[in-house]
């Protein structure tokens, strides 16, 4: 990371963000130190807005508190952290509008520890934290059963927020939303912007905050109200992930360099990148979008407070069914902070998205009601 850095003209630093973690049982039985590595590009022009890409760096044997036997953690999760810092490497000679902050933190393994204590110091900061990414197992394509996968990647990402407030969910009940958090929002921008020739996958958006029962390094940063998500890869191989190193029965076990898919991980990148940069080239997500409902119509009035990007060009309204997975239809409604639309907000759901000059739209907002 520092050596990325010292390409960047001064505008990327890097800090080892360390904390004493006191025992916290099962898995850390005695006061720990946890370090986060995080180098941070800062925006050129709205640097306020900040984007983040992450992988862990810890890595654990069958037994988690076992810190004696050799953990590789190649795929879960060298992978992910190799992302990281290619990235930080690629991107570090460029001039992004928004700041992007690429780490690797620790702990995960032992309870999402480092990511929760950066995720804390982002809330506490005050940080407009707009996008998190967690790249955790994103270095094969090959499933338990010998099939490959090699051209998709699972994102996973949630409905109904971890966040929601008991207010909120009242909210959602009564207009819907249920597939319109934040960060399913971020998943739709994704597959619109890395799901193309140019990455040669297929983002395959999956509508589960993650796994089954499972979690990653996203999840602290949605209990802080951040939208954020996890890059996995398409079909796990267990015999290769919380594994001690051995073979049984002619089957090697353990997560090592040789059951990789180097040509996958670059490919996962190109993702990540298309994603990073799209996102921090864009206006940000239109904040406080409003559907009026002081009366009865079959039109629908929007709001929304006006962006502060200086390449802002203006604001589109997108709509669907309510059926329908990804928005449908949209009309460019120019630099205003209203639009009337002549479709009844009874039938169909609606969101704002910001334009830039140069044409790249950011994520979309799903809008709220204003009596």
């Amino acid at each position: 990371m520092t050596k990325s850095a010292e390409r960047s003209g001064g505008r990327m630093t890097v800090e080892a963000q360390a904390y004493l973690q006191q025992p916290a049982p099962p898995r850390i039985p005695v006061a720990t130190t946890i370090t986060n590595v995080v180098a941070t590009l800062r925006g050129s022009t709205t640097p306020e807005r900040v984007y983040v890409v992450s992988g862990h760096y810890d890595s654990r044997c069958s037994d988690p508190l076992d810190a004696t036997n050799d953990a590789p953690g190649a795929d879960d999760d060298a992978s992910g952290v190799a992302i990281a810092m290619e990235l930080a490497r690629v991107l570090a000679t460029r001039c992004p509008a928004a700041t992007i902050v690429f780490a690797a933190v620790a702990g995960e393994e032992q309870g999402l520890f480092g990511a929760r204590h950066m995720a804390t110091l982002f809330k506490t900061a005050g940080t407009n934290v707009q996008a998190m990414f967690t790249n955790d197992i994103v270095g094969s394509s090959r499933a338990d059963d010998g099939t490959r996968d090699p051209r998709t990647i699972r994102l996973f990402a949630e409905g109904v927020p971890t966040s929601e407030t008991p207010a909120q969910a009242d909210i959602r009940r009564a207009v819907g939303g249920e597939n319109d958090s934040p960060s399913r929002q971020l998943a739709r921008f994704v597959r619109s912007v890395a799901d193309n020739e140019a990455t040669g996958m297929t983002v395959r958006v999956i509508h589960r905050r993650d796994r089954y029962l499972r979690g990653g390094d996203h999840i602290p940063f949605l209990e802080q109200g951040y939208p954020a998500a996890r890059f996995t890869e398409p079909h796990e191989d267990y015999a290769h992930q919380h594994q001690d190193v051995r073979v049984e029965n002619g089957k090697r076990f353990g997560d090592l360099p040789e059951f990789c898919d180097f040509a996958f991980i670059a490919r996962v990148a190109r993702v990540n990148a298309a994603t990073m940069w799209s996102l921090a080239t864009a206006p940000g997500t239109p904040e406080d979008v409003r559907i009026r409902t002081n009366r009865l119509t079959n039109e629908t009035d929007l709001v929304w407070r006006r962006g502060t990007d200086p390449d802002l060009a203006g604001y589109e309204v997108v709509w669907r069914e309510t059926t329908a997975p990804d928005w449908t239809h949209v009309v460019r409604v120019g630099d205003t902070t209203e639009a009337k639309v002549d479709l009844s907000k009874d039938n169909v759901f609606f969101g704002v998205r910001a334009v830039g000059k140069n044409g790249h739209r950011g994520p979309v907002a799903f809008p709220t009601p204003l009596s």
